[in-house]
């Protein structure tokens, strides 16, 4: 069963709950498909009445703050050792290369890390927990967590609901194709949004050193 149909079987308040939840978890710095339960769940609210898309966008966005805060303290308190143990139980999330991409990301970008690292999955994860073990002033990073996870958060059940309710629209005028069309343009515009967050951690990345004759 997909993730979407399941999710039709729940009341909407469960449908809130764990849309917030699985964002949460994730931000936190546990590895857990939180963009695909957002998006199975915008798309659910597109064609059932019962699941306010305002409402899931707001349990979203709370759910990505306080997630993010809460690995921030997790990091701040645990520090390296923190990343040293993730890394032994989650070896392709917080393995040396991912941990080091993700601090020259930090140390490139700073605040910008933390708001652009919604939009990619390795540092969605890392961005919390890594911005603690930096020690990055809370006050910053609380600026940009809350500005990167309305953006994120909202904009991504924004663009899906409303793919949702044009597909819907136009498979009862068209047919399938239409649906796929739709939803075509909706993925395209959120992939847009990755490849350029993408495109700024890379740049972070330091030049190779020379090699000496």
């Amino acid at each position: 069963m997909h993730i979407q149909e399941w999710l039709e079987t729940v009341p909407a308040i469960s449908v809130y709950l764990l849309v917030g939840l699985v964002i949460g978890l994730e931000s936190l710095g546990i590895p857990l498909p939180g963009e695909i339960v957002l998006i199975s769940a915008a798309l659910l609210a597109a064609g059932h009445d019962g699941v306010n898309p305002w409402i899931l966008g707001a349990c979203a966005t709370a759910g990505a703050v306080i997630g993010d805060s809460i690995g921030y303290a997790i990091g701040r308190r645990g520090g390296r050792p923190l990343l040293a143990w993730l890394g032994g139980k989650f070896p392709r999330h917080f393995g040396e290369s991912q941990i080091a991409m993700a601090e020259r990301s930090f140390q490139k970008w700073g605040v910008w890390a933390v708001f652009f690292g919604r939009f990619v999955a390795l540092l969605r994860i890392f961005a919390g927990p890594l911005a603690g073990v930096l020690h990055m002033p809370y006050w910053k990073f609380l600026v940009a967590n809350v500005l990167g996870g309305i953006v994120w958060a909202g904009g991504t059940t924004a663009v899906i609901y409303s793919v949702g309710v044009v597909a819907e629209d136009w498979l009862k005028r068209f047919s399938y194709l239409g649906l796929g069309i739709a939803v075509l343009i909706g993925l395209t515009s959120m992939l847009i949004l990755k490849s350029r967050a993408k495109k700024a951690a890379a740049h972070a990345a330091p030049a190779p050193a020379p090699v000496a004759d």
